[in-house]
């Protein structure tokens, strides 16, 4: 029997998550706010959210799940994700994990929970195994110099050419060559990156590419291509450099174990996808990409690059190096604005290559080239054609005596994925996870019976040409041969783990940078197989669970914003800003396009972008990267943005002004009394406001970006939302837009086939429509061609039937239409093209109408939708409308099938809904059509169906600029995009017909880690997540308490509050003492501790962030380091120690420095080594001394160090 003070809640789950992320319980919490004097938290926030900006009521979010309810609640969505042997390749494929790589480094917080190795002395097993990385990626290019890895290959593409146009700095009219058989994804993130900077990309055949007739700053080649060709580049290459282009290669890194690198026939920059070595799939990422050039191009190469330098003591050391062209330092003078880039996956796929070595690697390339060329011997019996024979891993085959049709049907009943290509072909790209089976599989797709696949690959043909082979030896550095056994294996990842401090050691107080908990439940998702072994153009079928958690995670962070609508593209936080900004400028631009063709005169280029000096670097390096002027807008002495100054700039470039990136609380923490003003008078001048999302862990459910008067804004999800750093990456950097933006997100030219289709259909290069960015995917090459059937029946016939169609009601007062039209004699639409047909049906939604629900069933298709005015204010005609749906429908449908002939009847069926009619009633009548069919039990289950969201019962006004309807529960959300790749709207052009292309080589950047985010919001709630913000707030201001005492806090609010992070000022300390910022920073590591931001945003301060996550203990350990060693600095002040050699001038002491049998400092080695009581119980000890970062730049070595 229970006591009678048993909680009533008994029977609530016990394994309730908000109190563990949550560092402090209730009873810290209450004695800290004493500490700080106020008395509840609601109080606190009072005291530093300004009111007019703070929330009228709570988050809208579901109450929280358990942890283990969440999981289990993930695990059915995950199951609805359909893992087949995908072979459709396009840069992308299946791999093995080494699970002594899996356990020990991907689930490993000891490696997840770092961060980016800027305090190089306890970063020195991280920074090893990227050197390792790097040193692969050199050997297999024939290259001298790689970097530390990029975000994914279609972007490095993207940066290549950058590099290019900068080395032709003169040749302003020059253009990029693009190789029309790349990757097309790559292409199109190649175009998107162009346009901004008015770089003009050529996109055509290699071969017949001549130099005399234009000027190419750089030229891009695939190799092998995407068809799996291997092409003999060396005379284009020669040819190129005669008229100074520079050569780029985007290749395969396991190829490069076979055939000739492309450093050796001359190519200066080689970039790429590392996935396939032990990384897995994961939807499309997260990757990592990688670059490798020639010397001369080091200072023009982005992102990180680890060189090797020495440590005080004489010790070789790894570090950062030439950092001076990253945008923290550089801002918009950057060669490239990325900060996060993908140094966990980097470090993975190092790791494979040091576990398999040079002779495994080419073991596993030479297994996945006999099976391909097995596999081509055994098309070629069936009769198949395929037509080139020196390829590595992919096949071009034409099927004969059958269709491609078929073929993939048979494909789709074995599980399999095949790749259609133009005229008919199919793609078949194998990998190391391919076996006999798979080989058996495919050629019984394609018409095969029990073939011997044994005598096969005894008359395959394997090898390659002398022209193609390679010859010369990798991977010969010791590294990679010594660590083949497990055992070994295992004790030198835990080797290097133990020389780098994590959040597994102490917390990491960086400022701007939110290193909260990383919790173990949110992580467990991301290696669940129905995540990690999906193709990015998996077919949307088998993609469901993944489209449900989009459609979930869109809907909270739509509402944790208060904006219309979300895109999950961007894989960094710095693409998140730069895709928020091609928004902007794709709106402006369509806004100037209109008014243009209105008034026939062009009107002035919104390109000026206003921001502030105390910003990221990311901001004003993606500013330039949009196409952006940058002008500089001053802070006060409080660390607010000058409003005068603002109200002047914007009034002096009123006529160009397109936006202001602001930080929201500001870099220097403190929120803004001023921010809506700063918004208004932006929005007074014409410009847009975009938020850099890097403090949101201050406003969620507080106050929101749209609140605060912002039009978009990115959101860090390895900040706020938990993914966690990884050393430097993966990271996730989704934008969240108003409604008028919203037709500005980012496409994507190789989307999933919409809704539900069963047949893979990324398009191949040759079919992509290449002036236009996106075009590919939903709207193939001559989409709008005119209706190819109707053209050719009588012109007296065409007109009649357009007259009866024609009906005077069409113009009435825009009440929605429900219409129907058939197939020719209702022949069925095969399955693989309903996708296909439902994308034409919504192609024109919101420039020609607005459609409420699309049915694609076998033989005939039902729409709901209202006409659209075009610009004069007169609705689309009906005849206009379903011209262009059936016509370029029918025009897909025949190129799909490899056919020709009529798709559909020349008559449709339309009926105006009249006013007493319900379009809820309608919609739903429709929706339950393939249920009265016998299709399905239930219209959710079918794929062919998209329904608009309709506001309790009503739908929004059909208006081009209407905005999106959020659902009221957003716990179980249906959003515009409620259907499994109905996001594919996205795709379709914006106003005037621009659009913003990819910014990511995969639809949704990195999904894989998408789950993290998803776990810590439905495991917190909308209760939990604002607790969160307030505890973190909390923390911050409980710690300026603290060491307000001993070291100004630069910024404070009206009231005397922080927000949640904030500056502790240190510059004084040089001239009193001789100490400098750096010297307090490496002092820290003796302590345990890493470092806060140091000399961000002001020069000789550290700016701290405690996080929520962190317990009061923690939060004292770190008060009592930093009194500690402020008292150290006193003791230099005073002369009681030396103003030279004293503990924080040496610091960090190595084990090694403390037990050498020579000490000459004038403070005890216990000084050095345990400056704290807690140190004696566990100690972290620095693996190196300080870092010469000096001698490093000019002694720049970045590969392995030799033994000798």
């Amino acid at each position: 029997m229970f006591d009678a003070d048993v909680p009533s809640d008994l029977l609530a789950p016990c394994d309730t998550f908000a109190h563990r992320h949550i560092g402090p319980d209730d009873a810290e919490i209450r004695r800290m706010l004493k500490l700080i004097g106020v008395g509840s938290l609601d109080e606190l926030v009072n005291q530093t959210v300004p009111v007019g900006i703070r929330l009228k009521s709570p988050l809208a979010l579901d109450a929280p799940r358990s942890e283990s309810q969440a999981l289990t609640e993930l695990r059915a969505i995950a199951s609805k994700n359909q893992v087949f042997r995908s072979l459709i390749g396009m840069g992308y494929y299946d791999t093995i994990t080494p699970p002594v790589i899996l356990r020990n480094i991907m689930e490993n917080p000891g490696w997840y929970t770092q961060y980016t190795p800027y305090q190089a002395e306890i970063s020195q097993g991280r920074l090893e195994a990227l050197i390792n990385f790097q040193t692969m990626v050199a050997d297999l290019t024939a290259l001298p110099l790689a970097n530390a890895s990029l975000l994914d290959e279609a972007t490095a593409a993207a940066e290549a050419m950058h590099m290019c146009v900068a080395a032709h700095e003169d040749d302003v009219a020059a253009a990029f060559f693009v190789a029309q058989d790349c990757h097309p994804q790559t292409i199109a993130v190649v175009q998107t990156r162009a346009k901004p900077l008015g770089i003009e990309i050529v996109v055509g055949d290699p071969k017949k590419l001549a130099f005399n007739d234009r000027k190419f700053v750089g030229v891009l080649l695939q190799y092998p291509t995407t068809d799996g060709r291997i092409e003999c580049y060396k005379e284009l290459t020669e040819k190129a450099h005669a008229a100074g282009a520079l050569v780029v290669v985007a290749t395969d890194l396991l190829a490069l174990t076979l055939i000739k690198p492309p450093g050796e026939w001359g190519a200066d920059i080689a970039v790429g996808n590392a996935q396939r070595l032990g990384v897995p799939l994961g939807a499309g990422g997260p990757h990592a990409a990688f670059m490798a050039c020639r010397d001369e191009f080091k200072r023009q190469m982005p992102g990180r690059i680890i060189g090797v330098s020495k440590d005080v003591h004489g010790k070789p050391a790894y570090r950062l190096a030439i950092q001076t062209r990253e945008q923290h330092i550089r801002r918009e003078k950057a060669t490239s604005n990325i900060c996060t880039a993908q140094v966990l996956l980097a470090v993975m796929a190092g790791m494979y290559a040091v576990y398999h070595g040079p002779e495994g690697l080419r073991r596993i390339a030479q297994r996945v080239h006999l099976m391909t060329q097995t596999l081509r011997r055994g098309l070629l019996k069936l009769g198949h054609r395929i037509a080139e024979d020196a390829v590595f891993d992919t096949l071009r085959v034409e099927p004969v005596g059958r269709t491609a049709e078929q073929v993939l049907d048979a494909a789709r009943a074995r599980r399999i994925n095949l790749r259609p290509l133009d005229g008919g072909a199919l793609g078949l790209s194998l990998d190391e996870t391919c076996d006999r089976d798979t080989l058996r599989d495919v050629l019984a797709c394609f018409g095969g019976g029990n073939e011997d696949i044994a005598t096969l690959g005894a008359s395959a043909k394997t090898g390659f040409p002398p022209a193609f082979a390679r010859e010369t030896a990798f991977l010969m550095h010791p590294v990679f041969s010594s660590y083949h056994c497990e055992h070994e294996m295992l004790r030198y990842m835990n080797r290097l783990q133990s020389r780098d401090l994590s959040l597994t050691t102490s917390n990491i107080p960086l400022g701007s940078c939110t290193m909260k908990l990383n919790a173990t439940a949110e992580m467990i998702p991301v290696t669940w197989p129905e995540f990690g072994r999906i193709h990015p153009f998996a077919p949307a079928g088998q993609q469901q669970g993944y489209a449900e958690m989009y459609r979930q995670l869109e809907a909270w962070l739509a509402e944790i914003t208060g904006f219309a609508a979300v895109s999950l593209q961007p894989n960094a936080g710095s693409q998140g800003e730069y895709a928020g900004l091609l928004a902007i400028r794709a709106y402006r631009e369509a806004k100037s396009e209109v008014r243009s063709q209105k008034s026939e005169v062009k009107t002035q280029t919104r390109d000026v972008c206003l921001i502030p000096t105390s910003a990221h670097g990311t901001n004003p390096a993606s500013a330039v990267m949009a196409g952006f002027r940058v002008v500089a807008v001053r802070c006060d002495e409080k660390g607010n943005i000058d409003v005068a100054d603002l109200r002047s700039k914007a009034a002096e470039h009123a006529a160009r002004l397109g936006a202001l990136m602001v930080t929201y609380p500001s870099t220097h923490g403190v929120f803004e009394e001023s921010i809506r003003e700063i918004c208004d008078i932006v929005h007074q001048h014409g410009g847009q406001v975009y938020m850099d999302g890097a403090n949101m862990n201050a406003q969620v459910g507080l106050t929101r970006p749209a609140d605060i008067g912002a039009d978009v804004c990115h959101l860090n999800l390895h900040k706020t939302f938990c993914i966690p750093h990884g050393g430097g990456g993966p990271g996730m950097g989704p934008i969240a837009v108003a409604a008028h933006l919203k037709d500005f997100l980012p496409g994507h030219v190789a989307r999933p086939p919409s809704v539900g289709s069963d047949v893979a259909r990324p398009p191949s290069a040759a079919s992509v429509d290449l002036d236009r960015p996106g075009a590919a995917g939903l709207h193939p090459a001559g989409l709008h061609a005119a209706g190819l059937h109707p053209a050719a029946r009588p012109v007296a016939q065409r007109a009649a039937d357009a007259h009866r169609r024609f009906l005077p009601h069409i113009r009435g007062d825009g009440r929605p239409l429900f219409v129907t039209f058939c197939t020719q004699d209702r022949w069925t639409l095969p399955e693989s093209v309903r996708g296909a047909v439902l994308n034409h049906c919504l192609h024109d939604h919101g420039t020609m109408i607005q459609v409420y629900v699309a049915v694609v069933m076998p033989d005939h298709i039902h729409l709901v939708f209202s006409p659209l005015e075009d610009e004069s204010g007169v609705p689309f005609g009906l005849p206009q409308i379903m011209n262009s749906i059936k016509g370029s429908a029918a025009h897909t449908v025949n190129k799909l099938l490899n056919r020709k002939g009529v798709v559909w009847q020349p008559e449709y069926f339309d009926h105006v809904l009249r006013k007493d009619e319900s379009l809820e009633a309608k919609v739903e009548y429709v929706c339950q059509n393939p249920v009265r069919r016998g299709l399905v039990s239930d219209p959710d289950q079918y794929p062919w169906i998209w329904r608009e969201w309709i506001n309790e019962a009503v739908a929004r006004p059909p208006s081009a600029g209407s905005d999106a309807a959020r659902p009221s529960s957003v716990g179980a959300p249906e959003t515009q995009n409620s259907r499994p790749g109905a996001a594919g709207l996205r795709d379709r052009p914006g106003a005037a017909g621009l659009q913003v292309g990819p910014v990511s080589a995969a639809p949704y950047g990195s999904p894989s880690i998408l789950p993290i985010s998803w776990m810590y919001i439905r495991m917190m709630g909308g209760e939990g997540l604002t607790k969160a913000t307030q505890v973190a707030i909390l923390n911050a201001n409980y710690m300026a308490t603290r060491l307000e005492k001993h070291y100004p806090v630069l910024y404070e609010g009206s009231r005397g509050r922080v927000a949640h992070e904030f500056i502790i000022d240190c510059r004084q300390f040089e001239e009193s003492a001789g100490v400098k910022v750096e010297d307090i920073a490496k002092r820290m590591m003796d302590y345990g501790f890493h470092a806060p931001t140091m000399s961000f945003p002001v020069p000789g301060t550290l700016m701290i962030e405690p996080t929520e996550s962190e317990s009061r203990a923690e939060l004292d350990r770190l008060c009592d380091t930093l009194i500690g060693i402020r008292e150290e600095i006193r003791e230099i002040e005073q002369g009681r120690a030396d103003r030279t050699d004293n503990a924080l001038k040496h610091a960090p002491h190595t084990a090694m420095a403390i037990a050498s049998a020579e000490w000459s400092h004038p403070y005890s080695r216990e000084q050095a080594a345990y400056p704290a009581a807690w140190t004696r119980d566990y100690k972290y000890w620095p693996p190196v001394g300080r870092v010469d970062n000096v001698w490093g730049d000019r002694h720049l070595f970045c590969t392995c160090v030799p033994i000798e």
